[in-house]
């Protein structure tokens, strides 16, 4: 196992991360710009080093500063969390010739995950459903109208690059995928350095429901089984569940099983997670790969009882899998719920300082934040100000846990999207299964 590691983020994943390297007595390196230098993960880690000014471009996304601190620090490997270079090809790569081993895949298979259409093409060779689309990028807004109307409106347009819904937007008519396109690659092209854009069919009323999958570098690989992240809002996921209560336990086989097929086809190691559409008729398509952990990895944390960062560290360090498919047992049911500081009705950031902060105390919630009293949200970095999670027995039970767990929740001196989420948990819509990714403005009309 490793002696030092430095987590590459910031927030309640840097966090999360301390905590399960501290369990196994390795020595933690954070990283922190100005803006966050009485953050919670800055206190947690063994030694905290200042990376830049408050912009990530001059903090967290300083590659050199970072690797700088790394061999300052004397560390064996960088944990990159989620986000900001997770998923960063330069970042992996810069990382292996510095001889500090990256927390997740291989380099060459971030960069072809990384792209959309290079996904697309390599699920299309290994055999895996992919949405009806394209496997090219397009070429103008003409070619988009084309093909649209080849595959028949509506459509869905994406940027082939990066993630959380940007660049996204579904287009129902030739007008419609005319004002979208400009926008939407202008936005690719702001936020990823790249404006590629291309289009598949788009799934009316899908689920949202991905695989996580751990592979070692011996090609062993198993699932853990599935995730519900249906419940989004502009494409961004808020309320994550496991297991799904929509799929019947042949689709949970055959998509986990699908899942190992396209990470072997990838020769992929460590943790991952194949994300799928799945339409009324419960057929599953491919939609995309993360090559990292993610944040809602929790809820399979909670219903496997296996520390995902745990197995990361491991598998990184070089270790096989210590448990095969037929060891993975579920129990329960978990819901996790994203707590933004935002408003609930309009979704615009909410900065401001924290003067109240008290998560549930209850002992069936788990709390992973961000912040602490007194802790100052800036316009700098995602809204994501804590996460809350609970465990019961069964669905029902879990949703009667986290409503009371919201309830108790207070946090003052900003807007929180915690009434949004009370009325998401207590919807009539929501206790009956009815959780598609239309939900929020099929039933709460924003």
């Amino acid at each position: 196992m490793f002696e030092k590691v430095l987590i590459a983020n910031r927030g309640e994943i840097a966090c999360r991360i301390i905590r399960t390297c501290k369990k196994h007595g390795i020595s933690t390196v954070a990283i922190y710009s100005e803006a966050d230098i009485d953050s919670p993960h800055v206190k947690m880690a063994s030694e905290a080093y200042l990376v830049g000014k408050p912009r990530v471009n001059e903090s967290y996304l300083n590659i050199d500063k970072i690797l700088e601190i790394a061999q300052e620090a004397g560390v064996d490997a960088i944990h990159p969390g989620y986000g900001l270079l997770s998923e960063n090809t330069t970042f992996a790569n810069r990382c292996e010739e510095a001889g500090i081993r990256f927390i997740g895949p291989d380099s060459s298979v971030i960069a072809r995950m990384g792209s959309k259409v290079e996904a697309r093409k390599a699920m299309v060779e290994a055999g895996i459903p992919v949405v009806p689309g394209i496997a090219r990028p397009l070429l103008d807004v003409e070619d988009a109208v084309e093909l649209a109307k080849e595959m028949n409106f509506p459509v869905m347009l994406k940027a082939s690059a990066g993630g959380g819904g940007i660049g996204m937007q579904i287009a129902r008519d030739e007008d419609e995928l005319r004002k979208a396109y400009e926008g939407n690659q202008k936005r690719a092209t702001d936020f990823f350095g790249d404006g590629t854009m291309f289009i598949e069919k788009c799934i009316e009323n899908p689920r949202h429901i991905e695989i996580q999958v751990l592979a070692d570098g011996e090609g062993n690989t198993i699932y853990l089984w599935e995730r519900d992240c249906s419940i989004q809002r502009r494409n961004q996921k808020v309320v994550e569940e496991a297991p799904s209560i929509f799929l019947d336990e042949e689709t949970k086989v055959k998509m986990g099983e699908t899942a190992v097929k396209a990470a072997k086809a990838l020769n992929y190691t460590n943790a991952g997670t194949i994300e799928f559409l799945v339409d009324e008729q419960k057929n599953f398509y491919f939609l995309e790969m993360n090559t990292r952990l993610q944040v809602e990895h929790p809820v399979t944390e909670e219903i496997t009882g296996i520390d995902l960062v745990e197995e990361q560290l491991k598998i990184a360090a070089g270790e096989k899998l210590s448990f095969a498919q037929s060891d993975v047992k579920r129990e329960g049911h978990a819901i996790e719920v994203r707590i933004y500081a935002e408003d609930p009705k309009t979704f615009f950031p909410s900065p401001g300082k924290i003067t109240t902060f008290l998560p549930s105390k209850k002992p069936y919630v788990r709390n992973e934040c961000a912040v602490s009293e007194g802790s100052v949200v800036t316009p700098h970095y995602d809204p994501m100000i804590a996460k809350l999670i609970v465990k019961g027995k069964d669905r029902e039970e879990a949703i009667e846990y986290l409503l009371h767990a919201l309830d108790d929740y207070k946090v003052e001196g900003i807007k929180t999207n915690i009434p949004m989420l009370q009325e998401v948990i207590g919807h009539e819509a929501f206790k009956n299964g009815d959780v598609t990714t239309k939900f929020i403005t099929k039933y709460l009309k924003r």
